[in-house]
């Protein structure tokens, strides 16, 4: 092992003199270009003592990219057994052996057959053998040695990240950092200055340094503005070599972005905005926008706006739109063009972001006069108050006044106005509004059981423009009066036993009323008048809305009577006093001893032993079927006996009314008697004879329900109303509505037909001579359109 590592020894200083190009001082002299180092194995003693061993094993190198024609000779094995004689065999195996490199078998020379790349692999392991050529024994144990790869400067440095994208903020201080650009050099670092790197801008000067051994670009000039320029294109180059001339070169593009910074104040471009408004636009509408411009973006732009003066402050609002950064400005509160016809306020756009260090650029906000003008528009009536609420007791005479509703025209016109009821709010028109007034008038009778609250809707109409319409809300509240007796909730049907005594309790009864007094019910109950010495039965108060019917007597018998009808009087004690008669069927019974009912119908004491109630039914039945029959038969026989006969003359369609005289026009005072439509009672004490078939049944006068003091003296509104309630309410009251067929012309007329249906089917004139023939009545018509026989009158 010794032996081994002296050789190894002077491997390496073989290795060493090749690669400095000197001459090996083992050799004969011969100067040894580096890379093709020849290892000679001698056997002539040497100075040193040593242990002889013919085998070698070293590096080779060898130059990449070599491209000559003949194979690169790479070096030389030998082994001291070889006598030149072609005796020994040298053999090459391992890596790239046959295919990179072959060996001449006889005289050991190495060469490289295929173009080498050190970038693509720096070193080949190989093994190499002397064997006897005529037996194939092994001369000298297998060795194994390397053949390097010797870079030389055939790859230029490359930036594998570019093209680059970076950002700095605009006025930056000189010599911020922006980013490092790095390139690599696919060449041997250790060996020269080939993957040795300096990088130097080409393009970007004077805005942009780089450093030339770590490659960070900074910034190189102060105040560089975005809102100036806000992109830059800087082109970097990285040479090897350190830079020396013929060294190979790379670039790069570093697209560099200034970002922004709030560095510019905001300002109004306009100095005076004029603006209007409709006093009906509703509260939050947009009147108009305001906008300060700020040359910044993003953050540094948002704006804020605020209203700092002005005499619309309270009436307008102002907010920002996140999206757009403009000033709206809004309605806050409802406008007014007869209170103010204009406004002017003083808005202040100001930045809410800022930077310290640029505070003295000037101040960050700024101000603008906004005049804002009110215009008038045709506005629907007002009520003041806007909402009624009404009580009315339900006795209310019909055509009172209500209440009055006054609205008024908003506008300096001031329109005339012209009430109304909104019908889908008053479906069953109980009330009238008076149209020029306001007076709300009771139309019907209010009844409070059957509607306690009315909520109408009364409209108000400028004359002038009627789409112009405004409203209320009127809430009636009908206050409840007595008007409705108490009566019985049910039929009431009670027993009584035929053994009953003096005193017994046979019924408890109560009542109901519809009305609703403010203290509560209070029911009093006692005999009906006709009954009050009833022998019988007798009433008891309980004082509690309740009654009871007590026996006065005993011994009650079915066969005297069965059935007792007891009147009670029902009183509410109000104000009218209010009652009603309720009727009690008392049926007597048979009882047993513990007062259960046994039987409560008479039939046992009324029919005889043999004959049920089943049979006497039986019994009827039959009698009616056969005074059916019987009937049947009558009828029968009496069609047989008279034919069907059709009395051509019998209209039974329509019947034919005929007016044989034109009319006497104004002199016909039997046409209608106008009386009637004002009052029929009136016209007939007039003693008028004549009456209309068609006016019976005559409406009624108004002094059935209305008193004659009320209609005499009291408004007209309050007469017709009672007038047209009486008049819907009655049923016969004309004109009536009647259904008239004609389906023929009828016959005998003088005229014939009067169609004008056929007057265009002759080619001649019409003529009109018949008119001469229709008497003294027509004369004047057929002087006009008939034939004339004479001369014509001069008249």
């Amino acid at each position: 092992m010794s032996n081994a590592k002296r050789w190894l020894g002077l491997g390496m200083s073989l290795y060493f003199w090749g690669v400095m190009g000197l001459t090996t001082p083992a050799l004969s002299g011969t100067p040894t270009p580096p890379g093709k180092l020849e290892v000679l194995l001698s056997d002539k003693p040497q100075s040193h003592p040593r242990t002889k061993r013919s085998w070698v094993w070293n590096q080779f190198f060898v130059l990449e990219e070599y491209t000559g024609t003949d194979p690169l000779y790479v070096g030389k094995l030998h082994s001291d057994m070889d006598r030149g004689d072609g005796s020994i065999k040298y053999i090459l195996s391992g890596e790239g052996a046959g295919v990179v490199f072959t060996i001449d078998d006889t005289t050991g020379d190495i060469h490289a057959i295929q173009r080498l790349d050190r970038e693509e692999r720096s070193q080949y392991t190989l093994r190499a053998q002397a064997l006897d050529r005529r037996t194939g024994r092994p001369m000298e144990p297998e060795s194994e040695f390397i053949i390097k790869i010797q870079d030389i400067n055939d790859n230029e440095p490359k930036f594998l990240d570019g093209p680059y994208v970076a950002t700095v903020p605009e006025m930056s201080p000189v010599g911020t950092s922006v980013i490092q650009v790095t390139a690599t050099d696919a060449d041997d670092p250790t060996y020269g200055s080939s993957a040795r790197v300096v990088y130097s801008i080409l393009q970007g000067q004077p805005y942009f340094s780089v450093d030339s051994k770590t490659g960070v670009i900074r910034t190189a000039l102060m105040n560089m503005d975005r809102e100036a320029k806000e992109n830059y294109e800087v082109i970097v180059q990285a040479k090897d070599m350190g830079g020396q001339l013929g060294g190979l070169a790379g670039t790069t593009t570093v697209n560099i972005t200034l970002s922004d910074v709030n560095d510019n104040p905001p300002r109004f471009p306009q100095k005076h905005y004029q603006m209007s408004v409709l006093e009906s636009a509703p509260v939050s509408s947009t009147v108009g926008r305001v906008f300060a411009k700020d040359l910044d973006e993003g953050i540094n732009a948002e704006m804020k706006y605020t209203i700092v003066d002005g005499d619309g402050a309270d009436a307008f609002d102002i907010n920002t739109d996140p999206n757009f950064q403009v000033g709206i400005i809004t309605v806050k509160k409802p406008l007014s063009f007869e209170r103010k016809k204009s406004y002017t306020l003083k808005v202040e756009g100001a930045n809410p972001h800022l930077e310290m260090r640029f505070l003295n650029l000037g101040p960050f906000q700024d101000t603008t006069t906004v005049h804002i003008s009110v215009e008038d528009v045709d506005e629907p009536p007002v009520f003041d108050p806007g909402f009624y609420f009404v009580e009315v007791p339900e006795d209310v005479a019909i055509g009172t006044t209500i209440q009055i509703v006054s609205a008024k025209d908003p506008d300096v016109t001031n329109n005339s106005i012209r009430y109304s009821i909104d019908r889908s709010s008053d479906p069953g028109r109980f009330f009238y509004v008076d149209i020029t007034t306001g007076a709300l008038m009771t139309a019907r009778p209010l009844d409070r059981e059957e509607f306690s609250w009315h909520n109408i809707t009364v409209l108000a109409m400028e004359m002038n423009n009627p789409s112009q319409v405004g409203s209320v809300p009127v809430t009636i509240k009908v206050l409840d009066v007595n008007d409705n007796a108490p009566e019985f909730p049910r039929f009431y049907e009670a027993f009584v036993c035929e053994n009953a005594k003096a005193g017994q309790l046979i019924q408890t009864v109560s009542a109901v009323d519809q009305d609703d007094p403010r203290n509560g019910q209070h029911f009093y109950y006692s005999l009906a008048p006709e009954a009050a010495n009833n022998p019988n039965f007798t009433v008891r108060d309980n004082q509690d809305n309740t009654a009871r019917i007590l026996t006065r007597r005993a011994g009650f018998r079915q066969q005297d009577q069965s059935v007792f009808y007891l009147p009670i009087l029902i009183s509410d004690g109000g104000q009218p006093d209010l009652s009603s008669t309720g009727t009690l069927t008392i049926q007597v019974c048979g009882c047993d001893d513990e007062g259960r009912v046994l039987s409560c119908s008479p039939e046992a004491y009324m029919l005889p032993v043999s004959l049920s109630r089943g049979a006497l039914i039986a019994i009827l039945a039959c009698v009616f079927v056969l005074l059916v029959l019987v009937l049947l038969i009558l009828s029968l026989r009496r069609h047989r006996k008279q034919p069907y006969i059709l009395d051509d003359e019998e209209n039974i369609h329509e019947n034919i009314v005929r007016y044989d005289d034109e009319g006497g026009g104004e002199e016909d005072t039997e046409a209608f008697d106008i009386a009637a439509m004002w009052n029929p009672r009136e016209a007939q004490a007039a003693g008028a004879p004549k009456t209309r078939q068609d006016m019976l049944p005559e409406i009624e006068s108004l002094s059935r329900r209305v008193p004659q003091a009320c209609a005499v003296s009291s408004t007209v509104h309050s007469y017709v109303l009672a007038k047209l309630y009486e008049a819907d309410m009655d049923l016969w009251a004309p004109p009536f509505d009647s259904l008239q067929t004609y389906m023929f012309e009828g016959d005998g007329s003088v005229a014939g037909s009067l169609s004008s249906l056929q007057s265009a089917t002759s080619d001649s004139e019409q003529s009109f001579d018949f008119l001469t023939d229709w008497g003294p009545r027509f004369r004047k018509l057929a002087e006009l359109y008939g034939a004339s026989e004479g001369p014509a009158p001069l008249w």
